[in-house]
This record gives C-alpha cells, structure tokens and sequence, in this order.
C-alpha cells in the first residue's frame, strides 16, 4: 500500500510547485501535465538562439555604430580644417564617374549597419512577448495580443536607420573636377596635401602674332563681329576665347585632354581697344526742313566734333544709325573707316514729339606684351595683366597704319555687291544691337532715354565687343611661336558636408549608446527562456499552445475585439519545465489543486507550496473522489448553444 511520502513522489502531481505548473481554470481544460520533460525521449533539446541575436552581434553592432559617429565628426572636423581629403588625380575605377562613386560609397558603409539594426529590433519585437510570459503574470495585451511597449526605444532607434541612406548620400562631394596634364611636356612644380591645385610648368605654341590682316578690306572680320554683338545682346552670350574686356590676345593651343579643368597662363602679346566714348557737349537738336516732314539731327561732341543726319518720322517709330564725326583736328585725308563715329537713337513718343540722343565715339588701340590667363574648360580670358609696350616692327602700331582704330562700323562704298552689303549689314547691325540691348530693359528704350548716361555705358558696352573681336580677326596673322606656360590644374578634393555629417554622427552616436543598453538589458531577460523553434511561426505557435486549453475559448473567425473580450480575465506565463504558454484565472478564485493536495487538506495537513486558501471542504472533497485532474464539471465552449 502506498504511503503518503510515496504519493507525494509520484510523478502525477505537477501541483507540488504551483510556480511550475498551471492552476487551471474553471473555463477550458488544460493537459500540460501530460507534456514530457524535455531531454526524456533521449535528444538534447537545443534552445533557439539566432546568430543576429549572438552576444558578439547584439553588442558589436551597436558598438560599431558608437565608433561610425565618433569616426564621422573626427573625418567631418578634418574635411573642413583642411578643404577636404586629397584624391587620386587619375580616376582609378576607369570611367565610373565620381559623383555615382561619392553617393553609392557611403550608402554602401550605412546600409548594412543600419540593415543589422533593423534586424536586431525586429527580433526584439519577436521574443518580447515570450519575455514577458517568462516573467509571468501577463496579461492578453501584453502578451497573446502583441500589443506591448516595453522596446519602445528599440523601435525609436531602429526608425531612425531609415534617415541614414539619405544623409550618407549628402556626406560626400567632389568639390574641384579633376585634371590632366597636357601632352606636351610639363614639369610639376607644387602640390601639397590641403592645397586644391597642382602647378605645371612647360611651354605652348602660339598660332597668331601682331599684323594686320591682309584681307581685312573683304569686311568680313567686321560683320562676323557685328552679327556675333548682336547675338550676344539677344541670347546673353558671354565673349568669345580670347576676348576680354576690349582686349583681344594671340591664340594659342589648348591641351586637348578629355576633362580639363583649371587655368592656363601664358605670356603672350594682346591689343587693347578703347572706344572713348562720351555724352555730346549739349543735347543734340531737331529741327524741321520746310515743306518736308523731315528733321535734322545734329550734334556735338565735347572735342568739337560734328555730326548731322534726316530723321522721317513716317518711316518708324524707331530709329538709329552711325555715322562718321567730323573734327578739327582730324587730318583731311583721313580715311572714313578712321574717323570718329556718332551713333543717333530717335523715337517718337505719344504725343507725336520726337526724342533723340546721340553718343560719340573715338576708337583707339595700343599692343602690348601681356600675361594672359585663360579658362582650360572653355578657353575663356579670365584675367589679362599688362608688361610692357610691343615694340617689335610690324604693320599694324607701325607702317601705313601706324597704330591707327579701324571704327569697325562706317566703310567706304564699294562697287563689289557682297562688299557693299557686309558694310550695310555692320553699319546697321551694330546700333541696331544698342537698340536692342535698351529695349531689353524693364520698361522698354523709354527708361533709357530718361538717364542722362543710358545710350552712353549701352553704346560703350556693346561697341567694345564688337570692336575687341574684330581686333582679334583683323590684328593678328598666322605665325607658330613656342611661348612659355604655366598650367595650374585644379585638383579633386572630397569634401563631407558638415550639416548632414553632424546630423548622423548624432544619430549613429546615440543609437549605439542606446542599443549597447538595451540589448545587454534584453539578453539577461532571454537567459532562461525555453524556445526550441523561431517565434512568429504557425506551427511554434501551435506547439506552444497546444496543451494549454484556453485555445477553446477561441474561434477562427474572431476579430481582435473578441479575442480581446475572451481572454479578459486570463494571466498567461511560460511553464518553466516545458516552455509550453500557460493560462491562469486572474485572482484566487476558483483556484483549482490536485487530488493528493485535497486529500491532504480533508485530513488536517498543509504544504507550504499548496494554496489551500481558496478552496471549501466540499470543493476538496470532490475533487479526491473524482481523481486528478480534477473534474470541473460539464465544461462549455464556444460551440455549445
């Protein structure tokens, strides 16, 4: 006959500890008693750890992320100390371009971070419900339902990863494009590790020299510069290589590498054209021709300088020209193409009162051996600087022309039509683009008219282009010279642009220092967590449940409201013998205990593990006579009617 101590050894009384078995409840029955222990079928049950979730991942990424933002402002600090990081003047990945490289680069170092961060949350978000049953005592919400906030800064940190790729993309900027030498022999002469430019030195060979162009008398020069000012007014354009300012210089030959940047100096010879223009000494005069509709502009400039024109008022209602000065000073045999210009603008206003002004215009030219400064992108002056006066023979500051201006827009008549019409076409064309550069204005020519120096900075502008670019055509002849050159090449530099660099070194800095916190916190809460199979799956789910009984209470097609609804009441926790989910009634009500606690009650005899508070004598008794588990009576489920 078996003894008390034998029937407290048995292995049918999980109610021995209550901590370790379920208390049942009065509403499903429960059969995880009948689960076996783990390790009894002979294998070794393993408990699932994910490799994401291995001690050196959960601690070295967030590690790894603390060291990216110290690291990130460290790089930021020295990028702006020193104009950025010097880069390989030749590209080393072929013809894969730096601007792809500078954004793909740092998107390529943040995404994988970010990407095991996001990992790490996710599998956070995984095992805290099953954490939580570790703990017992847990309700359906912050359980069964999913609906926890115990890793709100987990989510936090790991929503913030999603701003990484756009200010990685925004970190890195090739601030000079890079350049090559030339082809033509160059000695390198200065670099440093924060400058932004390498200096070349070497020689180029010049095409052109001082000398007057023998077929400057086709005017063709003239009116390919007078067509090129009146684009220049229409479409903005700026000047022309080697065209600066009213000077024009000798060309020379480019490096002709693909992907030039930077500048190039060269001491060569350049002409100088002023126009020397200036407002007439009054304001000019209209008067009217009797018996005609005509009118006759004169004017007078503050050398003394003459000049007159007929004005129609029928013809248009806009009106300009150019015409030759005539001066006292100016010797009697002067050619027309030298002599000083008027240029006249007429309209006629709204009450039929015509409006006129005239500027004066004097050209003149000096030669000068200079040192220019070209653009190597486009072949742009950008700078021209003076040495001295041009002093070799030649026929253009010497002989029959002796340093005269041709004044580029008033010719001699010609027999020869073409002739005829290309002085026609540049007499015309370059008032014509004055015209239009006042047009242009805000409020129309009327504006300009109003400013006592409005056609004098527009006429002094406009003529000066197209002056300057005849110049280039008309004074210079071919000659190849070798000339000494200075190249100065700009370099790459990569740059990290503060803003966005400062930006995710914050957020790189504290998501470490957060996550190395809140994943030690979370690994010593998994330390005794019994799970053989990854979370989320069906099948884990159903294994975990199987035998716990309040899987009764549910139907398929329950909303979350109901689900809600049915285990309201209900404290769910983790069998720490099988790891199976365990539900409880919620308070000592109708706790329910085994049929040896209930025989041992009835006979006077208490455990300290047995809540024998809860339960009456009858309650006890019936229980002994029916067995265990106990009998709760005719059970309802939600199919019952």
């Amino acid at each position: 006959m078996a003894t008390l101590k034998d029937t407290e050894s048995t292995a049918f009384s999980p109610s021995y500890d209550s901590h370790r078995f379920s208390q049942n409840s009065r509403r499903f029955r429960e059969s995880t008693h009948l689960i076996p222990s783990p390790g009894t079928e002979g294998r070794k049950v393993k408990r699932y750890n994910p490799w994401i979730l291995s001690l050196p991942v959960v601690i070295g990424t967030p590690l790894l992320m603390l060291a990216m933002g110290i690291g990130l402002e460290v790089a930021v600090n020295l990028s702006v100390k020193f104009g950025g990081f010097k880069v390989p003047s030749v590209n080393v990945f072929g013809t894969v371009s730096g601007q792809f490289l500078s954004s793909f680069i740092p998107t390529l170092l943040i995404i994988p971070a970010a990407f095991t961060w996001r990992e790490l949350d996710w599998n956070l978000r995984l095992f805290q419900p099953y954490v939580l049953l570790q703990k017992g005592n847990a309700s359906a919400e912050e359980a069964l339902l999913l609906d926890y906030v115990l890793i709100f800064w987990s989510s936090i940190t790991a929503s913030i990863t999603y701003i990484f790729q756009p200010l990685g993309r925004l970190l890195y900027l090739f601030i000079y494009k890079l350049s090559h030498r030339s082809p033509i022999s160059w000695v390198h002469i200065s670099d440093s590790a924060s400058s932004t430019d390498r200096r070349y030195d070497g020689t180029v060979t010049s095409i052109k020299s001082i000398g007057l162009d023998p077929n400057v008398q086709d005017l063709t020069a003239f009116v390919a510069a007078a067509g090129f000012a009146e684009a220049a007014v229409f479409h903005h354009l700026p000047d022309p290589p080697f065209i600066t300012g009213g000077w024009a210089t000798a060309e020379f030959v480019f490096p002709t590498n693909v992907g030039l940047n930077g500048s190039m100096t060269v001491n060569t010879t350049g002409i100088q054209t002023s126009t020397n223009c200036a407002n007439p000494a009054a304001p000019p005069s209209l008067q009217a021709i009797t018996g005609s509709l005509t009118f006759n502009l004169s004017s007078k400039s503050t050398e003394g300088c003459t000049s007159s024109v007929l004005i129609d008022p029928s013809t248009a209602l806009q009106q300009y020209g150019v015409l030759p000065a005539q001066c006292s000073s100016t010797p009697p045999n002067l050619d027309i193409t030298f002599l000083p210009v008027m240029f006249w603008f007429v309209v006629l206003l709204y009450n039929n009162q015509l409006e006129a002004k005239t500027v004066f215009c004097s050209p003149s030219i000096k030669a000068f051996n200079v040192t220019a400064s070209a653009s190597l992108n486009d072949g742009s002056l950008t700078a021209v600087t003076k040495l001295s006066d041009y002093t070799p023979p030649n026929n253009v500051t010497g002989g029959e022309l002796a340093g005269k201006a041709f004044n580029g827009v008033v010719f001699d008549n010609s027999t020869n039509p073409f002739i005829q019409a290309r002085a026609t076409a540049t007499n015309s064309g370059v008032p014509g683009a004055v015209f239009r550069f006042a047009s242009q204005l805000p409020n129309g020519p009327q504006s300009t008219f109003d400013l006592p120096n409005g056609f004098l900075d527009i006429t002094s502008t406009v003529y000066t282009q197209h002056l300057s670019i005849t110049a280039k055509s008309i004074y210079f002849v071919n000659f190849n010279n070798t000339l000494p050159a200075d190249m100065i090449s700009i370099l790459p530099r990569l740059w990290i642009d503060p803003l966005p660099a400062h930006a995710l070194a914050f957020f790189l800095f504290s998501i470490g220092f957060l996550g190395v916190f809140l994943h030690i916190i979370n690994r010593r809460q998994r330390e005794k967590l019994l799970l053989a199979a990854p979370p989320g799956s069906i099948a884990s789910i159903v294994a975990l449940t199987a035998r716990s009984g309040f899987g009764d209470l549910l139907l398929p097609y329950d909303n979350a409201l109901t689900l809600e609804k049915k285990l309201d009441g209900l404290k769910f926790r983790l069998d720490r013998r099988t790891g199976a989910i365990l539900a409880e009634d919620d308070g000592p009500e109708g706790v329910v205990v085994g049929r040896d606690d209930a025989m041992l009650s009835l006979l006077g005899k208490d455990r300290q593990s047995t809540p024998m508070q809860a339960g009456s004598s009858t309650d006890l008794a019936y229980q002994t006579a029916v067995g265990y588990p106990p009998h709760q009576g005719p059970l309802r489920t939600p199919y019952d009617t």
